[in-house]
């Protein structure tokens, strides 16, 4: 049995004695009784457990590199920045030739699937024309050729027979278009054989001057040689960035311009056998 339904037990046990023997229900034995009850019932409940403090945790503080690209630039004299910007130049020259050669080759090989499709198709050669596309090369090729035929007779080269003076411009428009295929090929070979050596020179400059600080303030240990020193070899770092570039693009563009110039050749061949037949 519960302390609470005890008390209650009790009081009602003096309350029926007090009627018995007074007659009379005495208001301050149950005020007196009730009181230990209300008070019981009014327990406070046990205090909870406090929260645990969390642990602070440690701030990481970024140490900033005093021996990086940043800080040669700003130590550096005008011979490392020089030598720096020209890499830069170097660079952007390497990657505007090889994404405009891309897409150079790309137009060329389209106009091959089209001239394979549609010229050939044609009623005539001057037909087939009208549906090559405007400036491409084989348009400049076919219109060179049809040239070629048309105006043969009556002029200084009536000497030359009809034959050879279409082959000669066949050959003559097809060497156009090599020769613009190859532009910016040279730039991107010198790029690629130079730029190692240009951040060579840059890092013997920044290491020529590191060991003339340390030596005129007399301190050679490791942490005074190793920073200035590394610091210099970022410029042959940047060297090798830019030429690697250069030559693996001067590589693959090489190779598709082969595909296309054989896509070229065997087209101008075609082209000159049915101008040399008469069907124009």
């Amino acid at each position: 049995m519960s302390l609470i339904s005890y008390l209650r037990a009790s009081l009602g046990a003096a309350l029926v004695a007090a009627v018995v023997l007074t007659g009379t229900a005495p208001t301050d034995a149950l005020a007196q009784a009730a009181a230990p009850a209300s008070e019981a019932a009014a327990a406070p409940a046990p205090a909870a457990a406090p929260a645990p403090v969390p642990t602070p945790v440690a701030e990481q503080v970024s140490v900033e590199n005093p021996f990086g690209l940043k800080a040669m630039w700003a130590a550096g004299d005008w011979v490392n920045k020089g030598t720096l910007v020209i890499l830069v130049i170097m660079s952007i020259w390497s990657w505007y030739v090889i994404f405009t050669k891309v897409f150079e080759q790309r137009a060329m090989m389209k106009s091959a699937k089209v001239s394979g499709e549609a010229f050939w198709k044609a009623g005539s050669v001057k037909a087939g024309v009208g549906a090559l596309e405007e400036g491409s090369a084989f348009r400049f090729i076919a219109e060179q050729g049809i040239r070629a035929s048309e105006h043969h007779e009556g002029t200084m080269v009536e000497s030359i027979d009809k034959h050879t003076w279409i082959s000669m411009s066949m050959d003559r428009a097809v060497g156009n278009v090599n020769s613009r295929l190859q532009d910016g090929m040279a730039l991107l070979a010198t790029v690629g054989s130079t730029a190692p050596f240009v951040g060579l020179f840059g890092t013997v400059w920044g290491i020529y001057n590191a060991l003339v600080k340390i030596g005129i303030s007399g301190q050679a240990s490791i942490d005074k040689v190793a920073g200035p020193v590394g610091e210099a070899l970022i410029m042959t770092a940047i060297g090798l960035a830019v030429a690697v570039p250069a030559v693996m693009g001067y590589n693959w563009l090489i190779r598709r311009n082969k595909a296309v110039m054989d896509d070229t050749r065997a087209f101008a061949g075609d082209l000159q056998n049915v101008l040399l037949s008469g069907k124009r």
